[in-house]
């Protein structure tokens, strides 16, 4: 018997407040700018219920700030047009009426109409990608990760200096940030979401050590093995298989720092 298909699901992320973002920050930006109200609508206020777009664009252009309904089937790349990234509330909606797309080659995950039914709010950390979860238990631990990385240094400040610069050469040589972990998450459609966890992890990282009053050059190291461990995380399913490629993944997870970070199932 054949396999059925899985059914498409189409994800809206909102601001906190549940509010839709523009679909066009510059062109909501110079409307705030000239005195003009950007429209929206709050997906939290109309479970269950049809919404209208309340002043639709052309077809399907961004030619007004708010233009259309902009749904993801991929939920992994919701957050490259959000407009202050993280924090997010995550809706699964239905699309109704005439739909649109900007070209299949150029956005397959994306889709526009004027008109949705507001099914329900899901898992925001589904925003990330198939591991989303792991990633978000990761950002909260890092600040606590991070001074404690920042006392090992200051402790014995020539050897971690070492140790730092072996791992960060070989992190440079293997591209295991820029290469493995960016390419697996465009495979997979995560591109956006790695984009936001290692920015998110990196500034959390980076605040913690300057806190706990580590030099400049630790706090660059510290920052760089806080991205490459939540990147780590979040593809540790897509980087896995092989002698090689499991090198790699121990690499982001900081493999010659100390003990390599455990990576909840």
């Amino acid at each position: 018997m054949a396999r059925s298909a899985r059914p498409v699901v189409h994800y809206m992320a909102t601001r906190p407040d549940g509010t839709v973002p523009p679909t066009c920050e510059h062109l909501a930006r110079y409307a705030r700018e000239h005195g003009e109200t950007v429209p929206t609508v709050n997906l939290a206020d109309h479970i269950g219920q049809v919404i209208d777009h309340p002043s639709p664009g052309q077809k399907w252009y961004t030619d007004k700030p708010f233009s259309y309904f902009h749904m993801y089937t991929r939920p992994g790349e919701i957050l490259e047009r959000i407009e202050d990234g993280w924090p997010i509330r995550l809706f699964v909606v239905e699309p109704l009426g005439e739909t649109g797309n900007w070209g299949d080659d150029f956005a397959p995950y994306w889709l526009m109409s004027h008109q949705i039914r507001v099914v329900e709010e899901t898992q925001a950390w589904q925003a990330f990608g198939h591991r989303g979860a792991q990633v978000l238990a990761v950002l909260a631990q890092l600040p606590d990760l991070a001074r404690q990385w920042a006392t090992e240094w200051a402790a014995d400040p020539e050897d971690t200096r070492r140790t730092y610069a072996k791992w960060e050469e070989r992190v440079a040589d293997t591209r295991a940030l820029t290469d493995w972990a960016h390419w697996r998450a465009r495979y997979s459609r995560r591109s956006a979401g790695l984009a936001t966890a290692i920015q998110l992890a990196g500034d959390a990282a980076a605040q913690a050590a300057t806190d706990a009053g580590a030099e400049p050059h630790a706090v660059t190291l510290i920052r760089l093995r806080a991205r490459c461990l939540v990147a780590g995380q979040l593809m540790f399913d897509r980087i896995r298989t092989g002698e090689y490629e499991q090198s790699i993944r121990a690499l982001l997870l900081g493999a010659g720092l100390d003990t390599p970070a455990t990576v909840p199932a």
